[in-house]
């Protein structure tokens, strides 16, 4: 009797030391069903998400005529009206020019964002310098002017000192309002990088600039590119900033389209292939670096 007690307290307590409670047969099935159902559930919100960009990948290839006579769905019952002379078209046209101008737009923008913004950021953060905390307060409250109220002063300057209209213009104005919510995003990233590794670079008499580049800006690899996923796309798909800067030599993708829409009105086969277009690039860049997006807006939220 004694060793039936015994052994039945010693199976007790073994159970309670591992930690893991036994679960039943009808447990382990709803577990099993629930987790199915919601994977399906997502897969079809997945779906029913990129129908839009499956119409309008439809609609890009295939003739005006088809497209004001039957809806885009019955491509799957007439496969035969697809065609690639949308783009043919498109390529032939001052599309091109534009493509071109986006990326000499967007590309120095983002990179002039991020270098400038991560050596504010690690001087906000590490170095200690008279009126940084002001001076950080003045950049956290540059993230609520709105761009509109510096429209008509920023065409002003650039009228004087004669870049108004130029692809230069435009990427300075980008930067400008791309700073604060940068230096910001980075600074409270480098906040949490462990002071210890500051300090072992300084004992080894790194300098600030080798402390930045050796320790700094690899650790904060996920915030930056996250940041330059966010600044990439923000500019690429911007026409506020090129309908007031940009002059017609000059427009970007999303200038040429409005223009498009302005002078044709029902020009379907233009502006569909045009916008599939510019819709290829920001695709291809999240799919390929989505796993920084959820990194970046958790950049700093926990020390």
């Amino acid at each position: 009797m004694t060793t039936a007690t015994a052994t039945a307290s010693s199976g007790a307590s073994s159970g309670l030391e591992s930690g893991t409670p036994r679960r039943s047969v009808v447990g382990k099935i709803v577990d099993r069903v629930g987790g199915g159902a919601v994977q399906v559930v997502m897969v079809v919100l997945g779906l029913f998400w990129l129908v839009p960009t499956l119409g309008l990948l439809v609609v890009s290839m295939r003739t005006t005529q088809v497209n004001n006579a039957e809806g885009w769905w019955t491509v799957f019952t007439k496969p035969a009206e697809l065609t690639l002379q949308n783009y043919a078209n498109l390529l032939g046209s001052g599309f091109t020019a534009s493509f071109w101008n986006t990326v000499a737009i967007t590309v120095p923008t983002t990179v002039l964002v991020i270098g400038i913004a991560a050596m504010a950021a690690y001087a906000f953060a590490w170095m200690d310098f008279p009126g940084r905390d002001v001076s950080f307060l003045v950049v956290v409250g540059l993230l609520i002017v709105p761009i509109q109220i510096a429209l008509i002063p920023i065409a002003s300057f650039y009228g004087s000192t004669g870049i108004f209209g130029s692809i230069p213009g435009v990427v300075l104005f980008h930067v400008a309002f791309g700073l604060p919510f940068a230096i910001f995003l980075l600074r409270n990233f480098f906040v949490g990088i462990p002071a210890s590794l500051l300090e072992a670079a300084r004992m080894d008499g790194a300098s600030e600039w080798k402390i930045f580049m050796s320790v700094v800006f690899p650790l904060g690899k996920p915030a930056i590119a996250s940041l330059g996923i966010f600044q990439f796309l923000w500019v690429w798909n911007d026409m506020l900033i090129a309908l007031v800067f940009a002059n017609t030599g000059n427009q970007p993708m999303t200038k040429y389209l409005q223009s498009q829409m302005r002078q044709f009105g029902s020009n379907v086969d233009i502006l569909s292939s045009g916008a599939f277009m510019s819709l290829i690039i920001p695709l291809v860049l999240f799919f390929a670096f989505q796993r920084y997006f959820v990194q970046g807006m958790m950049a700093g939220s926990v020390k």
